[in-house]
């Protein structure tokens, strides 16, 4: 039996590796992903596995359908010419057959690789070419239009499969087939070869490459990052020792399964923990999906939980006068509470009667409001967030904790956990893994979820590893007497002024972050005599604030220029300009009059600016300020 193989010990219902520090790692006595995803749907059967809305109504589908769509896919793929070690890739919203992809695919030995769908058509072209891809599932017509103007310089690719027949009846293409023709060419070579599937998935090994993901491409092509069965077996193994996910919960699926964080947290974990996931009907419906869903467990990125917080902040802001004085005692009571927690020590009884009050009278509708009043963890991930904001969560009931991972790492280093949280940290590495601090203050890791290398390109590869084998994260941190994690910034952004001064700003953009008006913010000063900004506003609260004072615009752009948004973004800065020193404090500041969104250039998929690319195409207004 392969759980001989290394002692195992039973964690909130699973049997996982008694000591996570070496390999081969185990879940349930499975080694990979397929073995275990079989496992779990031999066992599970006709019980929800995941839920998705068909015409406004949630629809729920059992592991038996996950296990037989995934088989009829694989196999398929396998009749049409795909072979062990080839990359079939993905370009789709979050969705069941994202995932019956992933799994078709992994289940037959090969490997998926994800691609965003506001990536363009040359853009799609790069990843289906550098990954060397055979086939490329797209959702719909709109998608299809893309790899259709690019598809001759693709020739390495065999198919093309459509999931969403919509708008396309009638159109006909040799090399273009719909999902349900693939499924129905899977199961006549399952009847034909009924040993084929288990066979296949008897074959995965822990060092087989399983998922490529690309990174974000904010220093020059993106790069595949190839991810084995055992780099996943560990992230989800030693996640469940810091973070218990039970069969009961439900999560919402809304940051893209391309993303390594949405792919642990959405495809890995729910299949070893037998949870349920809800797909989120689009970007734009989230909230509206969190509240009916309101999950059990949540991860997002700090852009969505900034969001939240600025509908609360703006909905505050247009309450009553007792409702304002209501919510104020509600925020002090919850603040207290939340302090002693994190202390450790018992809430004074006074106090806690108090809490109890305003939880009663406040705050448990405030939860059920924003959808997380059955939230036990929310996790947030992918870029820093404010403490500021963490505390405010944690003073109205809702546990939000901080974690940090790269997709080199196969989306998780460190994690803080409900039993031991300290905010303004990103927790303590895995069970098993190993952190340090180089000279240059970058952290460095090693852990059983370190990724293979770069598909491809050994030069990049070789660059990401210290000499002795650690990989190198740049980020620059630092490590306190407990093993807490507290991440400082990117060693390529610190700020060296022309003072000679070291500044990371990582810091002071999360600060201004936290106002309910700033989107997001990126601080110039490298090689100057002072701090400046650049400045997203968050479009939403700024209009509304500009329509509350009868202050006229006609558009994004001077939205911008009224003199009264350019006060606000002013005075925001003056305020967080008061907790540092006067180095580091911002001198001025320019709006971006330009609506982002994921398809610029300027943002990253997961809504981050790049900083590189901010700097240069707003290159005249950084000049202004000099």
């Amino acid at each position: 039996m392969a759980d001989t193989l290394t002692p195992q010990e039973e964690v909130n219902g699973l049997m996982i590796n008694a000591d996570l520090s070496q390999g081969p790692f185990y879940i349930d006595g499975m080694d990979t992903t397929p073995k275990l995803f079989r496992l779990r749907c031999q066992t599970l059967g006709s019980r929800t596995a995941h839920r998705e809305k068909t015409f406004g109504i949630w629809r729920s589908h059992s592991w038996n359908d996950y296990f037989t769509r995934a088989k009829h896919l694989g196999l398929g793929l396998v009749s049409l010419g795909l072979k062990r070690g080839e990359v079939v890739s993905i370009l789709s919203e979050d969705n069941k057959e994202w995932m019956y992809t992933d799994l078709g695919v992994q289940c037959v030995g090969g490997i998926c690789s994800g691609v965003y769908t506001t990536d363009s058509a040359s853009q799609l072209e790069y990843l289906v070419n550098n990954s060397d891809s055979r086939f490329l599932f797209v959702e719909n017509d709109e998608q299809l239009d893309k790899l259709l103007q690019v598809r001759d310089s693709m020739p390495g690719l065999i198919k093309v499969i459509v999931l969403d027949p919509e708008g396309l009846h009638g159109f006909t293409d040799s090399q273009v087939i719909f999902l349900d023709d693939l499924y129905a060419l899977g199961a006549e070579y399952d009847a034909a070869n009924p040993k084929a599937f288990d066979e296949s998935i008897d074959a995965t090994q822990p060092e087989d490459t399983a998922i490529l993901v690309y990174t974000s491409g904010t220093t020059g092509k993106p790069k595949g990052a190839m991810i084995s069965h055992g780099n996943l077996i560990y992230s989800v193994a030693s996640t469940r020792r810091s973070a218990s996910t039970f069969d009961t919960d439900d999560q919402l699926c809304f940051l893209p399964l391309c993303h390594i964080l949405e792919r642990v947290f959405s495809v890995n974990v729910p299949i070893a923990t037998a949870c349920t996931v809800n797909f989120a009907e689009s970007p734009e419906t989230v909230f509206d999906n969190l509240q009916e869903v309101s999950p059990q467990t949540f991860v997002a990125v700090p852009r969505l939980w900034e969001k939240i917080y600025s509908q609360v902040a703006i909905r505050v802001g247009d309450a009553t006068p007792l409702q304002k004085w209501a919510y104020a005692q509600a925020l002090k009571a919850g603040s207290a509470r939340a302090d002693c927690l994190a202390e450790g020590k018992p809430l004074p009884f006074g106090e806690n009667l108090a809490y109890r009050f305003w939880d009663f009278a406040v705050l448990r509708n405030l939860r059920r409001m924003i959808g997380l009043d059955r939230l036990r963890r929310g996790a947030s991930g992918a870029a820093p967030i404010s403490p500021d904001l963490l505390k405010w969560y944690h003073s109205v009931g809702v546990p939000v904790l901080e974690g940090y991972g790269m997709t080199e790492s196969s989306g998780v280093i460190s994690l803080n956990n409900l039993e031991n949280n300290k905010i303004g940290t990103v927790g303590a590495a895995l069970p098993g893994a190993q952190l340090r601090i180089s000279k240059e203050g970058e952290i460095q890791y090693k852990a059983g979820n370190v990724f293979q290398g770069y598909w491809n390109n050994p030069e990049k590869t070789a660059e990401t590893f210290t000499e002795d084998g650690w990989l190198r994260t740049g980020d620059v941190g630092t490590l306190d007497n407990e093993g807490f994690l507290k991440i400082t910034g990117r060693l390529k952004d610190i700020i060296i002024t022309a003072g000679g001064k070291n500044i990371t700003p990582a810091e002071i953009e999360n600060r201004l972050k936290f106002s309910p008006y700033i989107s997001d913010v990126v601080v110039i000063g490298d090689k100057r005599k002072f701090l400046t900004c650049l400045v997203m506003i968050d479009q939403e609260n700024v209009e509304k604030f500009a329509q509350d004072r009868r202050v006229p615009f006609s558009n994004y752009a001077s939205l911008c220029a009224a003199p009264e948004v350019q006060h606000l973004i002013r005075e925001t800065i003056d305020e967080v300009n008061k907790d540092f020193a006067r180095v580091e404090q911002i001198k001025d500041f320019r709006l971006i009059d330009v609506l982002l969104t994921a398809d610029d250039d300027e943002l990253t998929p997961t809504m981050k600016l790049k900083r590189s690319f901010v700097e240069t195409k707003h290159g005249e207004l950084i000049s202004q300020m000099y």
